[in-house]
């Protein structure tokens, strides 16, 4: 399974249910990454969306604890292993996690790629990833040159789990 997740200089993602920035680059990079695969979401995350909607063109799965939530073209899942056994139907490498705080751990431990845009600014947050940089078992395998939109300057971080 993969991850994808913007994150500031703190490794911040977000604020109030809200990205911390938008940068058109990041969201054609999210665009093409998960376009026609499954993403795996909380409800807070699918929530925020316009109109609250699931993503087209994707499978769209929602982990709740919520156990009478229920959403119109999304599968609703209530557990980690709810997830985890869903997800067995699909090619592990067009699965994606896609947030929030809470489902990207719950679900780190069962990735293996990491796509994460890393915006050279510290936010405001009340949200966060986990720091990859000081976990072992994750490597950089891949980087853009640093991009700039504006002001902010950004760049795009694979990583991968150790073998």
């Amino acid at each position: 399974m993969n991850i994808i997740v913007a994150v500031d200089k703190n490794w911040a993602i977000g604020k109030d249910n809200q990205l911390l920035v938008s940068i058109p680059a990041d969201m054609k990079l999210f665009r093409q990454e998960t376009m026609g695969k499954v993403v795996v979401m909380g409800r807070k995350t699918l929530e925020s969306f316009p109109n609250g909607l699931p993503l087209k063109k994707r499978t769209n799965i929602v982990l709740t604890g919520n156990k009478d939530y229920q959403v119109k073209d999304a599968i609703v899942l209530h557990t980690v292993e709810e997830v985890l056994e869903e997800i067995k139907k699909y090619p592990a490498d067009q699965v994606y996690c896609i947030g929030g705080d809470s489902i990207y751990k719950q679900l780190l431990p069962y990735c293996d790629t990491a796509h994460v845009t890393k915006i050279d600014f510290a936010y405001e947050a009340d949200r966060f990833f986990p720091n990859l940089d000081e976990m072992e078992e994750w490597e950089i395998t891949d980087q853009s040159e640093e991009q700039t939109y504006f002001d902010l300057e950004y760049q795009f971080v694979k990583y991968e789990r150790k073998k």
